[in-house]
């Protein structure tokens, strides 16, 4: 394509496609088109009604935001042989292009610009710089304004390299902007007010306040006195890290220079007592500043309202938002928001409903983040029905529910156990034109991975990858835990390794989840090689790492090769946790060595750890195995006294190994009524045996009383307990026991130690 016919292309081409389009020759100049000979003089009228048509289509092209459509409104005025572009309709098309990222295109009509002989200005500058920010490709807008400008003819001075200092402190970029603000140095630019106010927002974000502090200094060897913009970034710091002394003291100082505080200063410091949850001495400073003339506006009512509920404080806050209203202070939907916010989190619906309703009696409109606040308290007292009419309302009010709204509402529906409706929203979300993002499909993969539908999960995967959604470790994490937890390890392995061919990082759960998924396949080798990965991508193997290959070599009973993994991870400097105590005496007292797995459990006192259940119910259930009922039982005490409340667990082998064990029967029955009354229930079989016993020895009240106790604390149905009473009364008591252990199994289910 000729270079004199490539811009006009561009012109009638999309902005994607004129950006990908690339010139092959740098020989000819761009042109818009044929350069015209120059034109006779022409009548004033001509002149006025050309100037007439270029203020209507700048006015035309401002208002429109599609950037295609600014192309085809100048193409069709390019038709008209009497009109050239004047500086502002190339600026106001070149910023257009700018929010198309079609930088190539933006180049081109810089060069027409100056060869038709207009000047061009700084905020041609900025729009590339700004475009460049857009896609945080910082470097290349340095690159640009260092290096680069010859193309737009002009010489970077103190305000083109203030906007770009600007937009490297929004993209908090603090090497760049220290290397830019040298560059400005060394190249004899001198830096005005703006500069250094630019200089001390950006380290005060990056909380360095008091390196920002540091810059006044500076600021005076430049002859430079700060404005009230300086002092009030440097409060906002102080507020920022939770030091309202130090912005109070900065506030004095800038009295002292003669330089008046604004609204601004004073929102800011009411902002940083209420933060610090002093509302009452934000009050204070409110009227002393009152009596000193000053006069709150809408943020400063806002900052107090915002500071009160934060606080706790939610009924001062409507009184101050109806002393707004006295003052002649319409409150916004952000006031408003902010009250039904925190009602909404108190678990105040009711409240907070009224409160929209009176927002909108007093013309103040609800937006989606009005509903999104109701939606997401309604879903947390699982009231979803009523979450979804709201939702519904949204639309029928003129709002579109954002992507927020639908990841609430998707997600409670699969936690209370509707993963059918869950997916109808998701498509109606699709049809709805609202995009899902991340979160949205992390949500569906999480639950579809617990449902053990991981033929769903991989399809949103794929669906995520063509869609051009970006997918995170954790999505990738998700994934690999599903396929594990399923036995389909080397699925999961193709997961691990797509994580690499895309670029997307694997973390330490990355690898502990894939390394103990093939543990459980009973691969120890691989395993083994990925630990040796791990270490090679710069991840240290933990505790959670070595704990799978214990578990592993612990249930092979290979107790050699679990001490070995002990032995290593000592060596590693790792402290060896409770977990990882728990796993191998559960794999000693599995491999019959009952005696040294005490020999640990006594370590772990001694080193001031307090076992948990999970160590102490294997020994005191191999005790029991081994006929020794008093270690046993002395076991079970002493983990009363000196380790984590025994759970139900625990319970249940003590009442089994009493029932089995052939101990007095006496004991047997009094942990029942220990254990009942701590709200355990029994498991039937043990107390079948028990039943049996106590038939056997004559001791009939006991079981009836046994039943009686079980009956008190357990939730059966009256029409069962009046038919099991009716067999005791009658002395049919195998046929209570009967229905007694059908309901017994019903409300407490099988248990197995893992």
């Amino acid at each position: 394509m000729a270079c004199t016919s490539y811009l006009a292309y561009c012109f009638r081409a999309s902005p994607a496609a004129a950006a990908a389009a690339a010139c092959p020759c740098h020989v000819r100049p761009l042109a818009l088109r044929p350069r015209r000979r120059q034109p006779r003089p022409a009548p004033l009228r001509v002149y006025a009604a050309a100037s007439d048509h270029q203020e209507r289509l700048l006015a035309a092209l401002r208002e429109q935001a599609d950037p295609e459509a600014a192309l085809r409104m100048l193409n069709s005025a390019l038709a008209r042989e009497d009109f050239a572009p004047s500086s502002d309709v190339y600026e106001e098309i070149i910023r257009k292009l700018g929010s198309a990222d079609a930088f190539d295109l933006m180049e081109g009509l810089v060069r027409e610009m100056r060869r038709e002989g207009h000047e061009v200005r700084a905020g041609v500058v900025q729009s590339f710089v700004e475009g460049y920010a857009r896609l945080r490709r910082f470097e290349d807008a340095v690159d640009l304004v260092l290096k680069r400008l010859d193309l737009f003819g002009i010489q970077a001075d103190t305000v083109v390299y203030n906007h770009l200092l600007n937009v490297l402190v929004e993209g908090s970029k603090m090497k760049l902007l220290e290397s830019v603000y040298n560059e400005m140095s060394g190249r004899g630019i001198q830096p005005d007010v703006v500069t250094f106010n630019t200089l001390i927002k950006g380290l005060c974000r990056a909380h360095q306040v008091r390196t920002a502090v540091l810059m006044l200094e500076e600021m005076s060897s430049h002859g430079l006195a700060p404005d009230e913009t300086t002092f009030t970034t440097l409060m906002q710091g102080f507020v920022e890290e939770g030091s309202i002394e130090a912005a109070l003291r900065v506030k004095t100082k800038m009295l002292e220079t003669g330089c008046s505080p604004t609204r601004v200063t004073v929102n800011v410091l009411i902002n940083g007592y209420c933060k610090l949850g002093r509302v009452e001495d934000a009050l204070g400073y409110i009227q002393q500043e009152i009596a000193d003339g000053f006069e709150p506006d809408q943020v400063t009512y806002n900052t107090f309202v915002h500071g009160l509920c934060q606080n706790g404080h939610v009924s001062h806050a409507l009184k101050v938002i109806d002393l707004m209203i006295q003052e002649g202070h319409d409150p916004d939907v952000f006031t408003y928001n902010t009250v039904i916010n925190c009602l909404s989190k108190n678990g105040e619906l009711d409240e907070a409903k009224g409160i929209v309703n009176e927002m909108v009696d007093r013309g103040c409109l609800p937006d989606t983040t009005t509903f999104n606040t109701l939606i997401v308290a309604l879903c947390s007292q699982n009231r979803l029905e009523e979450a979804l009419d709201l939702a519904r309302e949204l639309t029928v009010k003129g709002l579109s529910p954002d992507v927020y709204t639908f990841n609430i509402l998707i997600n409670a529906l699969f936690k209370v156990g509707d993963p059918h409706l869950g997916m109808r929203l998701f498509e109606e979300m699709k049809i709805s034109g609202c995009t899902p993002d991340e979160v949205t499909y992390n949500i569906l993969i999480d639950h579809l991975c617990s449902m053990g539908k991981l033929g769903n999960a991989l399809d949103l995967l794929k669906e995520m990858e063509s869609s051009g959604c970006p997918r995170s470790t954790v999505t990738y994490n998700t994934i690999i835990d599903g396929l594990c937890k399923k036995m389909r390890i080397e699925e999961a392995e193709e997961v691990f390794d797509e994580m690499d061919i895309h670029g997307i990082s694997r973390n330490a759960v990355t690898f502990n989840t894939l390394i103990d998924g093939l543990c459980k396949a009973k691969r120890i080798d691989d395993a083994t090689e990925l630990i040796e990965q791990m270490v090679k991508e710069g991840l240290q193997p933990d505790n959670i790492t070595y704990n799978s290959i214990l578990t592993h070599y612990c249930k092979e009973g290979n107790i050699k090769k679990a001490a070995d993994i002990l032995e290593t991870m000592t060596e590693n400097g790792f402290e060896v946790d409770v977990v990882t105590y728990g796993t191998l005496i559960n794999g000693l007292c599995k491999a019959g060595r009952t005696q040294v797995a005490l020999k640990l459990l006594r370590g772990m006192r001694i080193k001031g750890m307090r076992p948990t259940p999970k160590a102490y119910n294997p020994v005191i259930q191999s005790l029991f195995k081994r006929n020794n009922l008093r270690d046993a039982l002395n076991l079970f005490r002493e983990m009363t006294e000196v380790g984590e409340p025994p759970d139900a667990l625990t319970h249940k082998i003590v009442f089994r190994g009493l029932c089995r064990g052939g101990g007095p029967i006496k004991e047997a029955f009094d942990f029942l009524v220990e254990m009942v009354n701590k709200g355990f229930m029994p498991e039937f079989s043990s107390f079948r045996m028990l039943a049996e016993g106590l038939l056997n020895l004559g001791m009939d009240d006991y079981l009836i009383s046994a039943i009686e106790l079980v009956i008190e604390k357990a939730d059966f149905r009256e029409s069962d307990v009046s038919a099991i009473r009716g067999y005791l009364k009658i002395r049919k008591y195998y046929d209570a026991l009967a229905t007694f252990g059908r309901l017994l199994e019903i409300n407490n289910p099988q248990w197995t130690y893992r």
